[in-house]
């Protein structure tokens, strides 16, 4: 007689109540208004389900994947290469909310008490990097770390900037 085996033991998920696509919208939420996980409102799915989603998506570099993809989308449908060659660098300062803490805030030259952004985008205004600091960074210190996700991640290799980016 042949030898009975048991079973393999299954993993038993948890039926998805909400597709992916919902919960990247809710995550997408609490990034741009910019609430605290915990005060989702109670019509979505609890706030540790939409953080763990977001957090594995974060994890696994799926937010840049994403915008890499369209922006080669986007540029061969311009008719140009898939790797822009030159890029743009700025800065704006951003009033920060009540949310941010203050560690990671700061003036810029006395006006704003916030956070300024340094972004990078190629020639036809696709996004390409952006670093966020506090707002009393100079231009041309906080640019370094703009520069450097740009440089690790596309061929750009020529940036156009103002002279608030030039060695003072």
């Amino acid at each position: 007689m042949a030898e009975r085996r048991p079973h393999p033991r299954r993993r038993r998920y948890r039926h998805r109540e909400r597709p992916l696509q919902h919960i990247n919208k809710f995550s997408q939420y609490v990034v741009r208004s910019g609430c605290r996980w915990r005060y989702l409102p109670t019509d979505l799915p609890p706030w540790q389900t939409v953080y763990w989603y977001f957090q594995q998506w974060e994890g696994a570099g799926v937010a840049e994947a994403l915008l890499r993809e369209l922006r080669i989308k986007a540029r061969r449908q311009d008719g140009r290469q898939d790797e822009p060659s030159a890029g743009i660098i700025d800065s704006q300062s951003v009033k920060g909310a009540d949310t941010v803490g203050r560690d990671s805030r700061g003036y810029d030259a006395g006006k704003v008490n916030g956070r300024k952004r340094f972004i990078i985008t190629d020639t036809t205004g696709l996004l390409v990097a952006v670093a966020v600091m506090a707002a009393s960074w100079q231009d041309r210190d906080g640019a370094k770390t703009a520069l450097l996700s740009a440089h690790l991640t596309t061929p750009i290799r020529h940036v156009f900037a103002d002279k608030g980016f030039a060695d003072g």
